[in-house]
């Protein structure tokens, strides 16, 4: 279907402006003495009429042949072909309706068209048809963007989904194990705490399978999953393991994507805190301002052994996730700081509804 036939208002305005060329059309006839009004307003009322639905007509050639579905030789030589059938086509319907005038009274035709006249008619026609498939093809090259600014935009929310299930996969089986044989490890040592450790890996599991239908979750959601992660890493490397969470009221509400402190998290007792003979203080903070929130990640690090930028799957899958969701707005920083290595996000704040 044409476009403007789904958009009232543009067709009522197209067909308008025809309706309106028509009288102005006899007006000029009238004034250059070649027909009085009363015979040129029935000539070119319905002529015009007519024209206004070829003209509308010529999208539909052009989209069957539109330019990058085939060779840009054979479209042109589409469009100069249907130019002129219609062109010759018209201009014989002028013609014909010209000389019907005398069937209503007119001897000599409603505007006595003359070689001369019918030249001009020709002309303009044809010009007016040329202008026709040009504003077509430019529509038609208008819908070819959309139409794939769309598709990418659902490709960028598939790949988003799928690279959510990817971490979910990389999350899932190492740290089920780990958690496992540490629950069995504790059951006789310490009943209460792998009670607390079971508990706390079935709810940090379950809000986990819950974040793969979300594109984006409030701040307060993702520090429920990370203080889940967390209290079972508590259990597995008791006081080597400080933890401090910093994130006022006003962040809470910010939304973000899912899994974004998580993998960050988990980043940074792998390669950091773990590898400590001490351990050490892992820092989750959250602040908002003018407009944006700020998140950051922050963990001690090996004197012998500093984390090279860029480490870890979380971290590019970070970045990556980030920069199809927000399209430049998001920023993702990460290296060495006072408290050995950090990881900085900053990103549009947009708190839940």
């Amino acid at each position: 279907m044409h476009p403007l036939l789904t958009h009232w208002r543009g067709l009522v305005a197209y067909l308008l402006a025809w309706s309106l060329t028509g009288p102005a059309l006899a007006a000029l006839l009238h004034g250059l003495q070649i027909a009085p009004l009363d015979a040129a307003l029935p000539w070119t009322v319905p002529l015009c009429a007519v024209f206004a639905f070829v003209a509308l007509a010529t999208y539909y050639p052009c989209r069957s042949q539109a330019f990058g579905s085939v060779p840009w030789a054979t479209a042109l030589g589409y469009r100069a072909a249907l130019v002129v059938t219609l062109g010759v086509l018209f201009v014989g319907l002028a013609v014909a309706w010209d000389g019907g005038g005398a069937l209503l009274g007119h001897p000599q035709g409603w505007v006595a068209l003359s070689p001369g006249g019918i030249t001009v008619l020709a002309v303009t026609v044809l010009g007016l048809l040329v202008l026709s498939v040009l504003a077509h093809d430019l529509l038609i090259a208008f819908q070819h963007t959309q139409a794939a600014t769309a598709r990418e935009a659902q490709a960028r929310l598939l790949a988003r989904d799928m690279e959510l299930q990817l971490l979910r996969l990389q999350i899932d089986p190492h740290f089920l194990f780990n958690s496992l044989n540490a629950i069995s490890a504790l059951t006789h040592l310490d009943p209460a705490g792998a009670r607390a450790m079971a508990i706390d890996l079935a709810q940090f599991f379950r809000q986990t399978l819950e974040l793969a239908g979300r594109d984006r979750i409030p701040l307060r959601d993702e520090l429920g999953l990370v203080r889940h992660y967390l209290a079972i890493e508590q259990q597995r490397l008791g006081d080597k393991l400080s933890l401090r969470i910093d994130a006022p009221d006003a962040a809470l509400p910010a939304l973000l994507p899912p899994l974004t402190l998580q993998p960050l998290v988990e980043n940074a007792l792998k390669h950091g805190l773990r590898a400590c003979d001490e351990g050490g203080l892992l820092q989750v903070q959250a602040l908002v301002r003018e407009g944006w929130l700020h998140v950051a990640v922050r963990n001690p690090v090996p004197a012998q052994a500093p984390p090279a930028s860029g480490l870890g799957l979380g971290l590019r899958n970070l970045r990556e996730r980030l920069a199809a969701q927000y399209a430049g707005r998001a920023q993702a920083q990460w290296g060495p700081s006072a408290e050995g290595f950090a990881v900085e996000i900053t990103l549009p704040f947009e708190p839940q509804p």
